[in-house]
């Protein structure tokens, strides 16, 4: 079985903070070009997860709206960590071990171990492991944690969601590695925000700004999104993803970790306050979000929901790492959604208002030519 990885030879993150189940791919050539990788990826010749897009590196303006975002945010993000912290402890108990699902999830899964460290006392594992869409999660770094942990203690974690895709694929994977290997998972994911409404474990169900999506691996411990292909990733090996050591000096990881801490002391009261009214409310997963999104599909004519990226975190996914086509926002100019405004002016990408848009914002990805074409 593979090795786990930890900072500072595997990413940005302390070795206490987070170890990653992954193979380090950092030597390897896995960068394509955008539009290429997505026309590959739409014609069917290759899947979204077997390389890894060049990383947007943004302008300077752009980083200096990062940084007013993650003063003017970080307080809201405290609350929403401390809030579904608090819930899970509730629900769960005390004796908990954190798995992120890399890379959205890892950020948060820090957050929530230093409020659980902050706020309880508890000194909580947490490991981040790769899931891809359409192919499930590791089923080795899964082998792993019921080697080193009692299965029931595992909490997921991510950082929000979108359609749910995600909290599907995850509830899927973990039901087929149960039938295989007869070990049972708990599959109720932990997010700070669920504006889909597809999880029973959040710290708001707003679609608002978490300031961890605004960027890519600069962001999320220099480390990139997970690779799986079947070149590079061997029986017994976990998924794959590279450090990229070279963005060293642009890395604000762990200053955004800092930033929200900070502000624990002063949300501890209102975070309480919020799990509360959470665990006090109807938590049952409507899946709203997965037909509103179908509704956009519809009215846009585009053929699948994976071109249809709902909420904020994903619409800045689509900006940084695809080929967007147009941005759909419900309010012209809401500031969670300054930084969008500011990525579509400068790749030249239409923002279209859609009053009754059921999230903040949303991003559509263009269909594009297969190379055969």
């Amino acid at each position: 079985m593979t090795e786990p990885l930890t900072g500072p030879a595997f990413g940005s993150y302390a070795a206490d903070e987070v170890t990653w189940l992954l193979k380090d791919l950092s030597d390897v050539d896995l960068e394509a070009d955008v539009a290429l990788r997505e026309r590959r990826i739409q014609s069917g010749t290759a899947h979204y997860a077997e390389s890894l897009p060049i990383e947007y590196q943004p302008t300077d303006s752009y980083r200096q709206l990062f940084d007013e975002t993650l003063t003017a945010s970080a307080p809201r993000l405290a609350e929403a960590v401390g809030a579904v912290t608090d819930l899970l402890i509730a629900d769960r108990g005390v004796d908990l071990v954190l798995v992120s699902l890399a890379r959205a999830g890892t950020p948060v899964g820090i957050l929530m171990r230093r409020w659980a460290a902050h706020r309880h006392g508890l000194d909580w594992p947490h490991y981040a492991v790769s899931i891809v869409r359409d192919r499930g999660i590791d089923a080795v770094a899964l082998d792993y944690l019921a080697a080193h942990h009692e299965p029931s203690s595992i909490v997921f974690v991510d950082g929000w969601t979108g359609k749910g895709a995600i909290a599907k694929e995850l509830s899927e994977a973990l039901r087929e590695y149960s039938a295989v290997n007869g070990t049972a998972f708990n599959d109720d994911l932990a997010v700070l925000a669920d504006p889909g409404s597809c999880v029973r474990t959040y710290g708001t169900r707003s679609d608002f700004l978490i300031a961890s999506a605004c960027l890519n691996s600069t962001v999320s411990g220099l480390v990139s999104r997970t690779v799986l292909n079947a070149d590079l990733i061997g029986p017994g090996e976990f998924h794959g993803a590279k450090f990229y050591r070279e963005l060293v000096p642009f890395d604000v990881s762990n200053i955004l970790l800092d930033k929200v801490s900070d502000e624990f002391d002063a949300v501890e009261l209102s975070a309480a306050r919020m799990a509360q009214q959470i665990a006090d409310s109807d938590r049952t997963p409507t899946w709203s979000g997965w037909a509103s999104v179908e509704k956009v599909r519809e009215r846009y004519g585009i053929s699948s929901v994976n071109f249809v990226k709902p909420g904020v975190g994903e619409t800045t996914r689509v900006l940084l790492r695809r080929v967007p086509w147009k941005v759909l926002v419900r309010n012209a100019d809401a500031p969670e959604h300054a930084h969008i405004r500011l990525l579509a002016a400068d790749r030249g990408v239409p923002v279209e208002v859609v009053d009754d848009l059921a999230y903040s914002c949303m991003g559509l990805i263009a269909p594009v030519e297969s190379d055969e074409q």
